[in-house]
């Protein structure tokens, strides 16, 4: 019992110094906690210099480098239908031959005509040679050669109307005629296209004008090949700026030996205006306020500073600044809304900018 008594005191003491440390050290230890909970996590981007080419998106229609709808010239019956829908034709090729008995019988009767004025017109000159024939006979003899071989070249002409025939190489439609049709003039007949390049027509505003020029190079784009590009050139530039839509008409030419792009498709044109080697940033570090734009830099301590940047040429995601960063400076892109100037962050992604 006195022993107890003689180290109470002691194991008293004891108790008073383990709380007094722990009272010394809990305002420090709660501030750490407190100072863990304020920073904010965010993401953020090095600031770099790269290649930024500057482009202009326009949006094209696609046509055949050469296209005809094929009709008739006179009205007669279909009598042979010499292709079928979708075939590939050579220049001169004959597609539908119409009703051609009478010319081609009216085109024999000349030639016997002709013959026969052509035998005259020989005796004539012979018997003319020992003056047995007047100088008037014999020039009326040639007179009616001229004729006649004039109407046989009109009958040809008619006798070629009835062949229907291919203007140019290329690729045929749907066919909308048979045998035994009757076929009027303007009637379609099909159509005809050369697809081995595509011409691409596509307007652009004014104030592209002086960064055109004939032969510059465009990329093309069809949602009906997702993530294909299609190359070619511009070839033509149009003399006039519309006055309604202050934009000027140009023409792409893009070579299609597949024959993968077809007239009527619409084209997403994208021509390289030029090529920046500038500080570029992702388009969403940019805090927007009235008219101007800002981003949050990430300085010594993990603290954020906000700073008025000024910006340049806009691609889809990013962005060139011309004034207000410097090369290495971090900038938050993810996580501004959380942020203010002064904020302690967390950068999550530091060790990625490390390596």
């Amino acid at each position: 019992m006195a022993l107890g008594k003689k180290l109470s005191p002691l194991l008293f003491g004891l108790v008073l110094l383990i709380g007094l440390l722990a009272y010394l050290n809990w305002p420090q230890q709660v501030s750490e906690q407190k100072s863990a909970q304020k920073q904010t996590p965010v993401t953020v981007f090095a600031v770099e210099k790269r290649l930024f080419p500057v482009t202009i998106d326009a949006l094209g229609t696609a046509k055949a480098n050469e296209s005809v709808t094929l009709t008739a010239q006179v009205t007669d019956t279909v009598t042979r239908v010499l292709f079928e829908d979708g075939d590939k034709v050579d220049a001169g090729q004959l597609l539908v031959q119409l009703n051609d008995v009478e010319e081609v019988a009216r085109v024999a009767q000349l030639q016997v005509s002709l013959e026969e004025a052509k035998r005259q017109l020989k005796r004539i000159k012979n018997l003319a040679r020992t003056s047995a024939a007047s100088e008037q006979l014999l020039d009326e003899q040639q007179a009616l050669v001229k004729s006649l071989d004039a109407q046989i070249s009109v009958a040809n002409a008619q006798l070629a109307d009835l062949q229907i025939k291919a203007p140019f190489s290329g690729s045929l439609g749907i066919r909308q005629v048979s045998v035994g049709s009757l076929l009027r003039p303007a009637d379609v007949i099909t159509t005809l296209d050369d697809l081995s390049v595509i011409k691409v027509d596509f307007n652009v505003a004014e104030n592209h004008l002086a960064s055109m020029a004939v032969g510059q190079k465009v990329t093309a784009k069809s949602v009906a090949y997702p993530g294909r590009e299609f190359s070619g050139e511009i070839v033509a530039i149009d003399s006039r700026v519309d006055p309604v839509t202050r934009s000027i008409l140009s023409r792409a030419v893009i070579n299609n030996p597949q024959a993968e792009l077809r007239p009527g498709m619409l084209m997403q044109v994208t021509i390289e205006k030029q090529v920046l080697d500038t500080l570029v940033v992702p388009e969403e570090a940019l805090v927007p306020n009235a008219d101007k734009q800002f981003v949050y830099v990430v300085a010594e301590n993990n603290v954020v500073r906000e700073r008025e940047v000024i910006i340049g040429e806009r691609r889809p995601g990013w962005v060139q600044v011309v004034e207000g960063l410097n090369i290495g400076e971090r900038i938050i892109i993810e996580g501004t809304l959380r942020v203010r100037d002064g904020s302690q962050v967390k950068v999550l992604n530091s060790d990625t900018l490390e390596s």
